[in-house]
């Protein structure tokens, strides 16, 4: 006899029988069990997450400390940047002044500091032969930094056209637009590279021989290094509008052992008019910077002669 369980309704009706047999009661049972794992298994997935969401919210919360610490050292370090900065335009404003000062010292006194005023001073110019005149040329600042470029504003006094103030312009503006290659003037090494947002902006400073450097403020980006040494002629940077600008342009100077000097002449000079800056330019001492440079192209062709000497005697 088959093992089976009767199930009894009674009613108004009457009673009503309901056999239920063995695989219907194994169904049951199955599922029962499979619904007793399911829900041990949801609670543990829940517990599971839960321990999960309790480490990635603990994960999160040292994360967003650690993110407030970052910040913290960031604002601290663009302080000093800010502070380093300021120090930097106000060894400017004094070197200009100090400069400012000797200028008008020098008027008072009628000297100009290493000028050619005797005729025993002069330069022999027709003694100053070609290859003498490339090398100064390639090695101090001479033609434009920027091609085909509009001067906006001189070297000289002038009211600021952002601040309003008046004060002496050391430099040569350059009218072109943002993004404009900017080139090496003469042979030389990055002495300085300095991005910044304030004053002068994205600045650039070339060191050259005998005591030059050229100088490119409110730039947009930088083509150089500091120490990488460049060529006459080689791409340094690219021309903006960073700093205390009141649109895009180059702000370009050339001192002489710290000194502003006009950079007019330099930008003009070249070996058609060679001689010319001599005059325009009395601020250096050209008459032993030319000797300078012609005795080394002289040693220079004695060594020159000396090799092809030794090496034709050294081939007989």
């Amino acid at each position: 006899m088959k093992e089976h369980i009767t199930i009894s309704v009674s009613s108004a009706h009457g009673s009503r029988h309901f056999r239920v047999g063995k695989k219907i009661r194994h169904g049951v049972w199955g599922t029962g069990v499979l619904a007793l794992i399911s829900g041990i298994f949801a609670v543990g997935t829940i517990l599971y997450l839960q321990t999960a969401l309790e480490a990635a919210t603990e994960k999160q919360q040292a994360l967003a400390q650690q993110s407030r610490e970052v910040l913290d050292q960031l604002a601290e370090l663009q302080q000093q940047r800010a502070d380093l900065e300021g120090a930097l335009d106000d060894k400017d404003l004094r070197l200009t002044l100090v400069s400012e000062r000797l200028d008008q010292l020098e008027l008072v006194l009628g000297g100009d500091s290493g000028g050619l005023k005797t005729l025993e001073d002069r330069l022999d110019v027709a003694a100053i032969n070609s290859v003498v005149r490339r090398i100064v040329l390639d090695t101090l600042p001479s033609g434009s930094p920027v091609k085909d470029a509009r001067r906006s504003s001189r070297f000289g006094v002038r009211k600021h056209p952002v601040t309003g103030l008046k004060r002496m312009h050391q430099g040569l503006d350059f009218a072109v637009n943002t993004g404009t290659p900017v080139y090496a003037p003469a042979d030389g090494v990055v002495s300085a590279v300095r991005p910044s947002q304030k004053g002068s902006g994205n600045y650039l400073r070339l060191r050259h021989a005998f005591g030059f450097t050229s100088s490119y403020s409110h730039l947009k980006k930088f083509a150089v290094r500091n120490g990488d040494f460049v060529n006459k002629g080689d791409l340094i940077a690219y021309s903006g509008n960073s700093g205390l600008s009141s649109g895009p342009h180059l702000h370009y100077e050339v001192r002489f052992v710290g000194r502003a000097l006009d950079p007019a002449p330099f930008v003009d000079w070249e070996m058609d008019n060679f001689e010319q800056i001599f005059e325009k330019e009395r601020n250096v001492k050209w008459v032993s910077l030319i000797n300078k440079v012609t005795q080394r192209v002289s040693l220079q062709v004695q060594l020159s002669s000396q090799k092809d000497a030794l090496s034709r005697e050294s081939s007989s």
